[in-house]
């Protein structure tokens, strides 16, 4: 993944890197020593109520969809869980395209309400007699 590239989430929208945000600090995963003296955790994060790339009627499902993950309109995603930075940089871009990629997926078809089939319900039915069967061996006769 080109770290300098533009992120297509969708068709109509494509996230500028200059709207993204990078931070860097001292990672507590894999490195050895190293691990003390790199910068290896990144932290990305992607401003979506200011976003100029975001078409207007998909802002509205990103922010709905984001709205647990957002703090003041910005969505943040870290990753440290390689010893490098450019890999840690790469997880997070990828990270963050599937997660803006899931918040503006169009919703899904509503339910169409359907019946029961005859065979369902007779196994339903005979499935329930048994059960009550079962149940009524197990009382007691005391006469």
């Amino acid at each position: 993944m080109d770290l300098d590239a533009d992120l297509v989430v969708t068709r109509r929208w494509r996230v500028p890197a200059r709207e993204l945000t990078e931070r860097f600090s001292r990672s507590s995963g894999p490195g050895g020593q190293g691990v003390n003296t790199t910068d290896s955790r990144v932290e990305l994060s992607y401003d979506v109520a200011a976003a100029t790339s975001l078409p207007d009627d998909l802002r509205e499902r990103v922010l709905e969809r984001l709205g647990s993950r957002l703090v003041g309109g910005v969505v943040v995603v870290s990753a440290s869980e390689h010893r490098g930075q450019r890999a840690n940089r790469a997880a997070a871009r990828e990270r963050l395209l599937a997660l803006l990629q899931e918040a503006a997926a169009p919703p899904s078809a509503p339910r169409r309400a359907t019946k029961p089939t005859r065979g369902s319900q007779r196994r339903r039915l005979a499935t329930k007699t048994r059960r009550a069967e079962v149940k009524r061996g197990r009382q007691g006769r005391w006469d």
